[in-house]
């Protein structure tokens, strides 16, 4: 990089807002796995601070003038102008929100996350009804405030994946479903999976150390993270050396601990990989989210529940839970891969879950789009759950509550898991070209390859180039969902035994 004073000192400053963005991001961590309830109000107010002091850091002259003198010092073509080119777009961006409207977006998302975790404890909407409408006022004046004369919910989908719109994302929506929708129709009419080889009793504690031992075995360094419990599983990163994860467990089946661990530490690995020399920088985090999701589903999906992953990972699973002796990868792999609607997100089968994510598409857009109120989303969702899925939710912890999204003031985000589906697939499929034995290395437990094309393809260029710049270099094409339902329309035919629908 450039030695000159003015992007040294533009970096120094940058790094300060980097700090307060991780000293943040640990509170949160807190107050999602460790925090006391009764500390939820002081917390709020301590975040909503910390929200305040950053913007006031993003949006100051000091730091204007600094990235503005940074400009005029590099060469336009190099990476150190890549680097000013991302602060600026985060500079401005944050320029259009009031600083009032910045602290009252902290405070209320801590407030919402609280009350989101009674609510959903108790199956009472009524309990997060008032924070939800403070979060969908205030992320809509969010939204005109960052769209100008575009489209506000187009401006909440830019923040999570640049170029993102709504009228792009419907047709894409619109083939998945015109290739699944009859698909998992038929596979209805079909003979059910055996789902007993992942079904019994799995005690906590060796779920928890069986888990951890996969994370780590893909390359997940435990000494520069660790695996905690939480309501809602996620990833987060607070500095160079200490990216962690969370989990949660069911007793009477290993999938949800099992691949919530994978995805999460396939987030982990993401950012476990990114330069270590651009800590602190604006390029320092992933591209987007689509490209984020593609790394934790390709871990979750593409290599988890593989045949040949689990021609590696039956030992230790037997070695972990002894009444499973006997059990082949032949037998746990269509129970790994059921196609049939379900009302969780997070434990949905690959072929339905996009339909997840295209609910709650369709409920954000219609709530920013002004026709629907806060009061009207439990029967929305679970309008459109019956449309798309066929299926309905008795309890509301199950249907509109299931998501911590909302509670964090995360509108726009649902998309990116759909895009990161396709990046994940079409990254795979290249990536088994160029490794020439991939499925041999991964019935044997050898990961480092795979982990070692992702960061040469994806985690060493950080934010350096946008999702469909990175799948253009690292596969030769655009992005594309063909990959993605070859995968798909492939494991249906081989699970269940169908040909055509």
């Amino acid at each position: 990089m450039s030695e000159t004073n003015a992007y040294s000192d533009f970096l120094q400053a940058w790094g300060v807002v980097a700090d307060l963005e991780h000293g943040s991001a640990v509170l949160q961590w807190d107050q999602e796995t460790r925090m006391p309830a009764k500390g939820a109000a002081a917390r709020g107010k301590i975040l909503a601070t910390l929200a305040g002091v950053r913007h006031d850091k993003m949006v100051s002259a000091e730091l204007s003038d600094a990235l503005h003198k940074a400009i005029e010092s590099v060469a336009t073509d190099s990476l150190e102008a890549k680097q000013l080119d991302k602060a600026k777009t985060q500079i401005d961006r944050e320029t259009r929100i009031p600083s009032a409207l910045a602290v009252a977006l902290a405070e209320a998302q801590s407030a919402g996350l609280h009350a989101w975790q009674n609510a959903r404890a108790e199956a009472d909407f009524s309990m997060f009804q008032q924070e939800l409408e403070e979060l969908v006022h205030l992320n809509r004046e969010k939204a005109s405030a960052l769209a100008g004369d575009g489209k506000p919910y187009d401006a909440l989908l830019d923040l999570y994946e640049e170029g993102s719109t709504e009228a792009d994302l419907k047709p894409m929506f619109a083939e998945l479903g015109d290739v699944l929708a009859p698909m998992i129709k038929a596979v209805g009419a079909s003979k059910p999976v055996d789902e007993s080889p992942a079904k019994g009793h799995f005690d906590p504690a060796a779920q928890k150390s069986f888990c951890k031992m996969i994370a780590a075995k893909m390359g997940y360094d435990f000494e520069a993270g660790r695996l905690d419990k939480t309501t809602h599983p996620f990833c987060t990163t607070f500095g160079q050396g200490d990216v962690r994860i969370t989990w949660r467990w069911q007793e009477d089946d290993i999938r949800p601990a099992m691949y919530g661990v994978m995805h999460e530490a396939g987030h982990g690995l993401y950012e476990q990989g990114l330069p270590t020399e651009w800590a602190r920088t604006p390029l320092w985090a992933a591209s987007g989210l689509g490209m984020h999701e593609s790394q934790s589903r390709l871990w979750e999906n593409m290599v988890g529940r593989s045949e040949a992953f689990w021609h590696w990972a039956m030992p230790h699973f037997q070695d972990s839970f002894p009444d499973k002796a006997g059990l082949t990868p032949e037998q746990m792999f269509p129970a790994l891969n059921t196609c049939k609607p379900s009302l969780i997100r997070v434990e949905a089968d690959e072929a339905t879950y996009n339909l997840h994510v295209a609910v709650r598409f369709e409920v954000e857009r219609l709530l920013f789009a002004g026709g629907v109120n806060v009061a009207d989303l439990p029967e929305l969702w679970d309008q459109t759950y019956q449309k798309l899925l066929g299926v309905r939710a008795e309890s509301i912890s199950d249907g509109v509550l299931q998501d911590i999204h909302w509670a964090m003031g995360a509108f726009g985000y649902f998309p990116t898991y759909t895009i990161g589906n396709l990046v994940c697939a079409q990254l795979f499929e290249q990536a088994q070209a160029d490794l020439n034995d991939l499925e041999s290395q991964i019935s044997k437990g050898e990961f480092a390859p795979l982990l070692q094309w992702l960061r040469e393809h994806v985690h060493q260029h950080g934010r350096r180039y946008s999702t469909q710049e990175m799948v253009q270099m690292a596969t030769g094409k655009p992005l594309t969902a063909q990959p993605l339902l070859n995968h798909l329309t492939g494991l249906a035919e081989r699970v269940y035994a169908i040909q055509s629908w």
